[in-house]
């Protein structure tokens, strides 16, 4: 008799922990899927705002849904489902139109049916000069090699203020052609404006469908040095930026 009871127990528990397991899967594909997702920084395009190392939740509801919203994509409707309206300023998840496996991240510039010109490095909308003002270097330590960076604040006509980067003197896209932004289309942006392939390369990135919208950045809640892997706990406490966790996104 006890050899059986003990048999039970040991059956339901594994059971009781499979369930366990499958709700917990559950709930976490419905938050990823509807609410947050996280991503990590690749690549320094959105310096000084985002760091290569940054991991961050982009929230999902902020502009509705897509297909791109779900688990691998499936094309099983197409449009928005509950869409919200992008603001001038706002930084973004999508896919890149040119290939939608690849998730870009930029800041949103122009919007449908704005004018993105830029002149002598000088971001221009609607042929009026976003304001800009130099402020303090930003200072990049590569292993003791200390390089410092022109950086300005711009402010949007809007209100929204940012920090960017000039890394050389009449960049390649430092002077463009006007670009006319189509009906439910975004311009993007990078920070890093002479490090960002964004949509003044129309070969590459181009205009970004309002479908091909994921989602808001919202907040960074972990950080860690470039070339410095999350799992190598051992150097956290000189490589973690403790500074940027749990810092908004702006």
């Amino acid at each position: 008799m006890s050899v059986q009871t003990g048999t039970k127990k040991k059956e339901g528990g594994i059971a009781e922990t499979v369930r366990v397991l499958f709700n917990a899967l559950i709930i976490a594909l419905v938050i990823r899927t509807f609410l947050f997702q996280p991503f990590n920084i690749p690549s320094g395009s959105m310096i000084p705002t985002l760091l290569v190392g940054d991991y961050l939740f982009v929230s999902k509801y902020s502009y509705g849904y897509t297909h791109y919203s779900l688990p691998f994509s499936p094309r099983i409707f197409s449009g928005r489902f509950m869409g919200g309206t992008l603001k001038r300023g706002d930084v973004v998840v999508f896919r890149l139109p040119k290939d939608d496996s690849i998730d870009y991240i930029k800041r949103v510039i122009g919007l449908p049916g704005d004018k993105i010109q830029m002149i002598d490095g000088v971001l221009n909308i609607n042929g009026e000069p976003v304001k800009r003002e130099r402020i303090d270097d930003f200072v990049i330590d590569d292993d003791g090699a200390v390089q410092r960076v022109k950086r300005y604040k711009e402010t949007l006509t809007n209100g929204v203020v940012y920090t960017t980067l000039d890394l050389t003197e009449n960049g390649f896209y430092d002077n463009t052609p006007v670009y006319n932004v189509p009906p439910d289309h975004y311009f993007m942006m990078g920070d890093n404006r002479d490090n960002s392939t964004d949509s003044r390369v129309l070969s590459q990135v181009g205009y970004v469908p309002y479908e091909n919208i994921i989602g808001k950045a919202q907040i960074i809640f972990f950080s860690i040095k470039d070339g410095t892997h999350v799992w190598e706990l051992w150097r956290w406490p000189w490589d973690v930026r403790w500074d940027r966790m749990f810092t908004l996104v702006r």
